[in-house]
């Protein structure tokens, strides 16, 4: 996969994060974990999405613009992990709001991500 692909897989993961979230907070599944993107959450959605998407373009032309530099490749590949790891939580709330996991499950989950992500 080239560096362009990363980048724009990297993008992409940002809009799926960011479409579930504002999907799981408003239907009262989750919360916004950043205070400032829950601030603008609080505004509306549409400056939610804008600040979101427009930090995952800058993001992502960035480190494709400076791709000949270890930094950025280790920025991109360091950015996919977190973002796969995100998709992964985000799948976790939907099969949570399906009613398919148990309240032990998600209190054992939660104990979890809250341990890896303070």
């Amino acid at each position: 996969m080239s560096f362009l692909q990363q980048a724009l897989l990297l993008f992409l993961l940002n809009f799926f994060d960011a479409v579930l979230t504002v999907f799981w907070v408003r239907n009262g599944y989750a919360t916004e974990g950043n205070l400032l993107m829950a601030s603008l959450l609080d505004i509306g959605d549409s400056p939610f999405l804008a600040v979101k998407l427009a930090i995952g373009a800058v993001t992502a032309f960035v480190l494709w613009r400076w791709k000949d530099f270890k930094i950025a490749k280790y920025g991109l590949l360091f950015s996919l992990v977190i973002y796969i790891g995100l998709m992964a939580i985000h799948f976790i709330t939907g099969l949570s709001a399906a009613g398919l996991l148990s309240e032990t499950f998600l209190a054992d989950f939660s104990v979890w991500t809250n341990s890896v992500l303070t």
